[in-house]
């Protein structure tokens, strides 16, 4: 495969981003971009509580699609990169949270190579391993992906979501976003909802 991402590695990238059980019926799927204000809004306040109240119980599959907006966010795609370079190695979702933390330290850095170094190492990376990834740009073709297949879906901006045939723009406290889920959960278990 072109980039270096061989299918092995691109399949492992694809399933670390993904959380909860296999059997949940509702997928929440997070299209957004690390260095995202708005994304960063949505992850402190709104992130946690779902996955506790949701993914955790097996309500809902979560998954997280990069759509970095370079032209806004110039470190957007190396976090990206960065990020799912850690999915191979099953981390991305400690790298997510820490590059979301934080955003405004490494945000503004003309190179934020070695800050996302130690943020993947804290992670608990291979560092080898990841480095060797992110220095070939392996990661490059699944987050080009991510973005058309957003892109196609109508996604303009960040932080949009898709939960069931929903698409929700923007950073909704926690309540939307519950009172939405629950009538996606409603409707897959035959229970009503619209």
């Amino acid at each position: 495969m072109a980039g270096g991402l061989t299918d092995s590695t691109s399949a492992r990238a694809d399933r670390g981003r993904i959380r909860g059980n296999e059997a949940a019926q509702v997928w929440l799927v997070e299209i957004s971009d690390f260095q995202c204000p708005y994304c960063k809004q949505w992850h402190d306040q709104s992130f946690a509580t779902l996955d506790k109240e949701y993914v955790q119980t097996g309500k809902v599959r979560l998954a997280y699609l990069n759509f970095p907006i370079p032209s806004l966010h110039p470190n957007s795609r190396a976090a990206s990169e960065a990020a799912m370079c850690a999915s191979v190695q099953g981390k991305f979702w400690e790298l997510h949270s820490s590059l979301f933390t934080t955003q405004e330290m490494w945000a503004k850095l003309p190179n934020p190579g070695a800050f996302f170094d130690t943020l993947a190492t804290s992670a608990g990376v291979d560092a080898a391993a990841w480095r060797s990834c992110v220095n070939s740009h392996a990661a490059i073709p699944l987050i080009d992906a991510d973005r058309a297949r957003s892109a196609k879906s109508g996604v303009q901006s960040t932080p949009t979501f898709f939960i069931g045939d929903r698409k929700i723009e923007g950073a909704y406290p926690v309540d939307s976003f519950r009172v939405i889920l629950d009538a996606a959960i409603a409707k897959a278990h035959g229970r009503g909802g619209r």
